[in-house]
């Protein structure tokens, strides 16, 4: 399995589904049918996505959706993206502010909604278990998260607006 692979798998899960969760689930099913190197494989590349994934901009257009984000809240958050499909998700880990684009964001900003899904963390590992009922071999040398940067501060609404115009235009007013 590799990134256009994995890609193709959220795809067909995503066809008419809009329940980010309800995708997660697909994507794991789909995923149960393959052989288990396959699986392992799709684990890796679902790491390295969220390995690339974790920057502190996005952490920051996380913490303006949800009203404020944890370490496991910008996990959940990033499964999220993921089960949006790589188009929403290149977009939006390019330019986080790019959220700010899509409807479904639009919406919730009106409605108070947030954006997780931790259901996204646990693809291969259901789906190995689903196959095998053995645990989701770890994986020897996973991917490194990148460093973060220390001077952004998500509490700060003069610099999220001059970091994330769009997004706090939308959320703050």
């Amino acid at each position: 399995m590799d990134i256009d692979g994995f890609w193709q798998l959220v795809d067909t899960a995503r066809a008419d589904v809009p329940d980010a969760d309800e995708v997660a689930a697909r994507v794991s099913a789909l995923l149960a049918a393959l052989p288990r190197e396959e699986i392992v494989a799709a684990d890796r590349v679902f790491e390295e996505l969220l390995a690339s994934s974790y920057r502190t901009p996005l952490w920051a257009a996380a913490y303006v959706v949800n009203g404020g984000c944890s370490d496991d809240g910008f996990d959940y958050f990033r499964g999220w993206l993921i089960v949006q499909g790589r188009e929403t998700f290149e977009r939006v880990v390019a330019d986080p502010d790019a959220l700010a684009d899509l409807p479904v964001v639009r919406e919730a900003a009106e409605e108070g909604d947030e954006f997780d899904c931790e259901e996204a963390l646990g693809i291969a590992s259901d789906a190995y278990r689903a196959k095998t009922g053995e645990e989701l071999p770890l994986d020897p040398d996973p991917p490194v998260l990148p460093v973060l940067e220390a001077d952004f501060d998500f509490d700060d609404e003069e610099e999220v607006r001059e970091r994330l115009p769009r997004l706090a235009a939308l959320y703050y007013g």
